[in-house]
């Protein structure tokens, strides 16, 4: 390339041009996977028995790449793949730390559970309407969401798996679904639109978009600049699409409305994304912003906590009922944020891996009971347990989960938290943590007690029968078995052998709040 006095102009500062191996385009692979087979699926939407068997094997190579992405970034620490040659901060870059790595993995794990009890739980005419294509491409947006290294691409990929999302929550066109999606689309449209105005700001004054750069910039900043006031938006826009207090009203308004998979994958997996943000954004660009935040975010954290439980404890639908759990569930990993030492953020980090596995099996388990019976409000269920002691048993366990209770995954997180609270004097903190448990284990346990423990629905003997949803449906209850399941031996798991998951937590936490060594992915160790 030659300069304006024909002199050659010397590239090899700005451009890259050393070759990729396979093992890098793992950090791609979780975003291209999906949107290549959602493109097939489309082209094929008039097959509708082929949607769910390429849907499981396109989640299935996805979450192949994610374990290796998570291996290699284990192994070799922060990864980056900067696109069209141009190196950082001039090119767009996908940066996975083991913060990114470990949320991607999870959902990729959930991406696949929800296909396969997908397969006998969505309609002929929901596969015909694109329910798989909108699938693979909200998942590519959440996957986007998890490695992406650039702070405007964040809001893109936002983007991607909202407008995806709206196809989901919609399709069907009832009633209850159209109040649904409007509520649902309101509030994450405001959350966007202000996630937009403070990238602007913050583009304004530091002039570049990658979140390695920023990080250096930011603290080069004089007092001047408007730091708090970008750091407030941020924090509100990703509180609300996290559904934190008070701003929380959208989620049980909207999470009912849907088929009942689409609302496991929703209560998995959208809300953690606005958690994973919030640890992204907030310990990472604005560490001493978030310092003086503390209090307040603490005080967010306990009065989410709360108001999940206590709506909870108000409802008879059991869709409604999961809805406030997982409300709940975000204001205790907001606790892990507002505390951000090492032993509260690995807290947050192992209960969101938690609830993104258990909070997906108990609206699962939740549709195979409405079969069962024919509805979601307790007061029509009944007799559950003669007609299926392993569903019984599997909502049990994870009724048990999601409380907090040993021997089970709950337990971990909500301990860490617990714990790195009394180490910072925060006793207040760790009441409502315990508190917010208690109220969550009456909610979830007043469902099992209905449904499974009397004999038979509201007004009718008790003893009387239910009929079997293995006899009448053995198609559905094999891919339902399957997935509730495997959430159902990963918590147990998780709850017995806490040790690889709490350390690879603790690794990704210090990740987050020493980040020069993803820095120095970005910009190779300068």
């Amino acid at each position: 390339m030659a300069g304006a006095a024909g002199q050659e102009v010397d590239l090899t500062g700005v451009m890259v041009s050393a070759n990729l191996t396979v093992s890098d385009y793992f950090i791609v692979a979780p975003v291209v996977i999906p949107i290549l087979f959602g493109a097939i699926l489309m082209m094929l939407r008039s097959k509708r028995n082929w949607q769910a068997p390429i849907a499981i094997a396109g989640f299935a190579i996805a979450l192949f790449a994610e374990f290796g992405l998570l291996q290699q970034v284990i192994a070799e620490g922060p990864r980056t793949m900067t696109m069209g040659r141009w190196l950082p901060p001039f090119g767009i870059s996908f940066t996975v730390d083991l913060t990114g790595a470990l949320f991607a993995f999870t959902g990729g794990v959930v991406a696949l559970a929800g296909a396969i009890y997908s397969w006998r739980d969505v309609t002929p005419t929901g596969r015909r309407y694109g329910f798989y294509p909108f699938f693979m491409l909200m998942m590519a947006g959440v996957s986007g969401a998890f490695l992406t290294g650039d702070i405007f691409n964040l809001y893109v990929w936002f983007e991607v798996l909202l407008i995806s999302s709206f196809g989901l929550i919609v399709l069907g066109s009832e009633k209850p679904q159209l109040d649904g999606t409007m509520k649902y689309a309101f509030l994450n449209l405001v959350a966007t639109t202000m996630f937009l105005v403070a990238t602007g700001y913050l583009y304004g004054i530091t002039g570049t978009l990658n979140m390695a750069d920023i990080r250096d910039k930011v603290g080069q900043l004089d007092q001047a600049a408007p730091l708090m006031t970008i750091a407030i938006l941020y924090l509100l826009a990703f509180s609300m699409k996290a559904a934190a207090f008070p701003l929380n009203f959208w989620l049980p308004a909207s999470y009912h409305t849907p088929k009942i998979v689409v609302s496991a994958i929703f209560a998995g997996l959208l809300t953690k994304v606005g958690v994973y943000a919030l640890l992204r954004v907030m310990l990472m660009l604005f560490a001493v912003p978030r310092d003086l935040l503390a209090e307040p975010i603490a005080w967010l954290a306990a009065l989410t906590m709360l108001a999940g439980a206590f709506g909870a404890l108000a409802q008879n639908d059991i869709r409604r009922v999961l809805g406030y759990v997982v409300i709940t569930g975000i204001g205790t990993m907001l606790a892990g944020l507002s505390l951000a030492t090492q032993t509260g953020v690995t807290g947050t980090i192992v209960y969101a891996i938690h609830s993104m596995l258990v909070m997906t099996a108990l609206y699962m388990a939740a549709g195979v009971m409405s079969r069962l019976n024919g509805s979601f409000d307790m007061r029509q269920l009944g007799g559950l347990y003669a007609a299926s002691p392993m569903l019984a048993a599997g909502f049990l366990v994870l009724a048990i989960s999601v409380s907090g209770l040993p021997p089970t995954s709950g337990f971990w997180g909500k301990f860490i938290l617990v714990k790195a609270s009394l180490e910072m004097g925060a006793w207040w903190l760790a009441a409502a943590i315990l508190i917010a448990g208690f109220l969550t284990t009456l909610a979830v346990f007043r469902i099992w007690i209905f449904a499974f423990w009397r004999g038979g629905p509201e007004g009718t003997r008790d003893g009387a029968e239910a009929w079997s949803i293995g006899e009448a449906e053995p198609d559905y209850v094999l891919h339902s078995s399957l997935a509730i399941g495997f959430f159902v031996a990963a918590s147990l798991f998780i709850g017995f052998a806490p040790e690889l998951l709490i350390s690879t937590a603790g690794e990704a936490a210090h990740g987050l709040l020493h980040s020069q060594d993803y820095v120095n992915s970005v910009f190779g160790g300068r």
